[in-house]
Formats: C-alpha cells, structure tokens, sequence
C-alpha cells in the first residue's frame, strides 16, 4: 500500500514538473504522460510489472467519468449551438459509420471475423476529448466556421455510442441472450434521460440552496457527477452519456461560485488524465508492441485516411462545409483513453480474439496522438482553417475565468465617505464598476448613476484582477499580549521591506487598515508579501 501510494505520489510530482517543458514540445502532453508509465513499466528503467487489468479498468472508468463531465461543464453551449446538430451527427452516425468501415476494411484485408473486425472497429470509432481539448488550447487554434466548437462538442459525446457498440459486441463474440434494439434503447433512453433530469434538478438545487459547510457546492457538484454516471448504469442505460449531459445543463445553468467548480474540476481532470496515461504506459508490455504495429499502422492509415473522412463528408456536405473543415474535422479524429479502456473492457469479458486486442488498440493510440495530434495544429494552417478574429478560449465554459476581471466587496459604515452619496457622484479609477449593492431591507440593487448609497449598503465591485499573482503572497500573523506590535499604531511600527499590512481581522471583522489603526491582542494580521 505504502509502495503504491508512493509511486503515485512521485508520478504525479514528475508530470507537474515535466508539464513546463513538455508543454513547449510539438507532441501532444498526453503522450508524455504514456511515455513516463513505460518508462516505470516491466521493460522500462523501474520494471514495475503490473498487469491488472480489472483495477486499469476501475480506475480508468472511474477518471472517465470527471473526463466526460468536465467535458460536457467546460461546453460554451452557445457557442456550440449552430453546430451542435453536425455534431450530434458526428457524434452518433460518425461513428457507427467509422466503426462500419473501418470493420469492413479489416475483415478484407486483415482476415478476421465480422464480429471481431466490427469490435476492433468500434473501439476505435471514438475521438479523444481531452487530447482534443488539450492541443486547441495549448496551440491556440482559433478555427473557421465554428469548427472548434465542432470538434469539442463531437468529441466530447461520441464516446457512449463507441461504447454501446463495444458492449453489444462483446456480448455478441461470447454468446450471450441479447437484443440488440433493446439494449441501444435502454443506453439511449436512459442515458438521456438520467442526464437530463440530474443536471436540471442539481442545477436548481444549487441555486436554491447553499451548502453549510465550506466548499459543499464543490463536494455537491461531484456528487452528481458520481449520481448521473451510476444510477442510469445500473439500469442498463448509458453512464457516460448521462454524465455528459449533466455537465453541459450544469455547465451552462446560472450557478453561483462557478469559478471555484472550474478550478476544482480542472486539478481533478489534470490528475485523472495523468493517471489514466500512465496507467495505461504502465500496463502495457512494450516488447509486445511490434507484434502489432503492422497491423496498428495498416488500421489508422485507412482510418485516417479513408474511414473517418469518409464519414465526415457524408454528414457534413449536406451542410455545406466548407472542403477545408471537412479535411480539418477528419484529421482531428484523435484517438485516446477511451478507445483502450474499451479494449480493456473487451479483454475482460473474454472476447475471443486473434490480436492482442490491448496491444493492438493501444498502439493505434500512440501512432494517432504521435502523428496525427502533432501535425494537427499544422494541418489547420494548411487547410486555411485559421481564424485571426477568432478566439479558442470562449469556446470553452470556463474561458470568464480566465479573463483578468475579479469582483471585490466594500461595506459602507456609518460616516464612510460615500454614504449617502449617488453614485454618479463619486470618483472611482478607470476600470473600476459597482456592479451590484445589496441593502438589508431591499435586497439586491443593480445599480444607476442615481442610484444612492446609504450606510448599511455592501457595494459589489468588478475591477481588473492583479496579474502578477507569482510575486505575491499573503501570510496571516496572529497578534497576542505579548507581541511587539500589541498595543501600537501600524505607523509606529513600520513593516519590513517588501512588506504591507493589508487587513486586520479582528472579533469577526475585516478591516482595512490606515496608519491610525491601532493593532490590538486577539488581533490577525494579513500581510503581503511581494
């Protein structure tokens, strides 16, 4: 237990530190992270031998479900909304006709049988969101016509139907009673369903209630993640479809303290990513490899060159895409973790197979992040697909938190200047707007110029947050009988260098202080460090 916690625990400080550098490659991050699990693995410098499937499986199961939801949270649905029909064609027709396809290409050329040859198919037929999500941000590719949201959406959702087929697959190869329209209805239905009644009820329920204890929004939200995954699951509807659609009607609902959902489940996707990748490096047996890269490289060349454009032409020419998103949109079919978690699943259940179903998808997985995921931002170029006016960023739900403005509160006391003033009357900086006040007795006010402040008033205020943030640090000291400062003014006791006092808490009570202040025992100091 110790060993395993430690080994995590020295993954996870060598992938942050390595994010620095690896970010600057031209490779996709995630690949990095794959490289590090073989670099542990049995034929790498630690020959760590792990080969458990079911728990690579569990754990990878498990981190898919915050993949998805984030995926789904993280969805600007208006930005997504003029294509959100081509996707939701992609995302389901895509890839039943990918998986068609590119089965029908390896029964020819490859031998097998249908129903291995559709399984190895579907397995594939999905793209990666989060390999996706992560070189348009990272290489800032402001695409044409929508094209990002495209692809964010598409890739994003086309996981459950790649999914269902695999399962109705496998259950097909080991002879197992089942009926086909059945079991797709009930993935659709209450996959559906499920999604759709969580995300709204979790929805209201937060902006209706407040958790009591600290960060309950937080553990609330994770909560329904964990709910709209499992419930329709265990009654055979799809849990990866229902946990996307919960996080986009979350996503895009009005909740208070999104900024501090966003950074929560950006650490958290951060570290299921990394585990997931270097799980899967970890559970892979390099030396196997070259039994199936011929194979690999014969499936992904027709699957990226033939199977998935041809699928894509046929859902987008009816829209009139343009023949640069068409080829952009095909090549950015990366494939990733799902599709080897998928396998995985396929292994589990004992699908008689003639490959390595493992080995055979994961290094499909490797050449398609390798090749495919690095020349990305480049095929864009190529294709004329850049954007100058276009911004990547508001694609994405999140992308008002990474805009420099933050909100401040300011309580007027009795004999505060402003009391009593209209608030055309004061002079504020540029860049500085009373946003909201609310008043005991009223409630919330969006305020006017003639709008007038009276004391009692809590001013909410937009400014431009500082940027800087690396140079600054905070530091609270406690104030007891007998410190120096007990009992003095702030201005007989000047502070180091690179130092400023910039609160007094004191009985509950945040001040700001002057040099009159006088800084009493029980006090705490909040200094600033820079």
């Amino acid at each position: 237990m110790n060993g395993i916690l430690l080994l995590v625990g020295v993954v996870i400080l060598a992938c942050i530190l390595a994010h620095h550098f690896t970010e600057k490659l031209p490779i996709p991050t995630l690949l990095v992270f794959i490289g590090l699990g073989m670099l542990f693995g049995e034929n790498g410098l630690f020959r760590i031998r792990f080969n458990d499937y079911s728990l690579a499986e569990t754990v990878c199961s498990v981190c898919l479900i915050f993949i998805m939801y984030y995926g789904g949270f993280g969805t600007n649905w208006k930005a997504a909304r003029p294509v959100a029909v081509q996707s939701v064609l992609l995302s389901t027709l895509g890839v039943l006709f990918t998986a068609g396809l590119t089965g029908l290409f390896i029964h020819l050329v490859l031998r097998l049988s249908w129903l291995e040859s559709l399984l190895i198919g579907s397995v594939i037929a999905s793209t990666d969101a989060a390999s996706v999500f992560n070189i348009l941000r990272s290489r800032s590719l402001n695409l044409k016509f929508n094209t990002a949201s495209l692809l964010e959406l598409e890739s994003g959702s086309n996981d459950p139907m790649s999914y269902m087929l695999t399962v109705v697959l496998v259950t097909l190869m080991t002879g197992g009673d089942i009926s086909v329209p059945l079991v797709l209805a009930k993935q659709l239905v209450f996959g559906i369903l499920f999604g759709v009644c969580i995300g709204i009820a979790a929805s209201f329920l937060l902006r209706r209630s407040h958790a009591a204890m600290a960060q309950g929004d937080t553990i609330f939200v994770f909560a329904a993640a964990l709910i709209a995954y499992a419930l329709p699951s265990m009654l055979g509807g799809n849990g990866y479809l229902s946990v996307y659609l919960c996080g986009i009607l979350m996503g895009n609902a009005p909740i208070a303290q999104k900024r501090d959902l966003v950074r929560f489940f950006d650490a958290i996707t951060g570290i299921t990513q990394m585990m997931i990748f270097f799980l899967l490096g970890l559970l892979v047996t390099p030396v196997h490899l070259p039994r199936v890269f011929i194979p690999a490289l014969c499936i992904l060349v027709f699957l990226t060159l033939v199977g998935r454009p041809v699928a894509v032409a046929a859902l987008l020419a009816p829209f009139r895409a343009k023949a640069g998103q068409i080829a952009l949109v095909s090549w950015a079919g990366l494939r990733g973790a799902a599709s080897i978690v998928f396998a995985i699943y396929a292994v589990l259940h004992n699908a008689p197979l003639t490959y390595d179903l493992f080995d055979l998808v994961f290094c499909i997985v490797l050449l398609s992040m390798g090749i495919q995921g690095t020349l990305l931002p480049r095929m864009a170029h190529r294709f004329a697909m850049i954007d100058d006016n276009a911004d990547v960023r508001r694609t994405f739900n999140d992308y008002q938190e990474e805009n420099d403005i933050c909100f401040i509160k300011l309580h007027l006391d009795e004999g505060h200047p402003w009391a009593g003033k209209l608030l055309r009357e004061i002079v504020t900086p540029p860049d500085f707007l009373v946003s909201l006040i609310i008043r005991r007795d009223e409630g919330v006010l969006v305020p006017s110029g003639s709008t007038r402040m009276l004391a009692g008033d809590l001013l909410v205020i937009a400014a431009r947050e500082f940027e800087n943030r690396a140079s600054l640090t905070l530091q609270e000291v406690s104030i007891d009988a007998s410190h120096k400062l007990c009992g003095k003014q702030l201005r007989d006791a000047p502070p180091a260098p690179g130092t400023l006092v910039v609160l007094v808490q004191r009985d509950g009570r945040t001040i700001i202080p002057t040099g009159d202040t006088g800084v009493q025992a029980g006090d705490t100091l909040v200094v600033a460090r820079y």
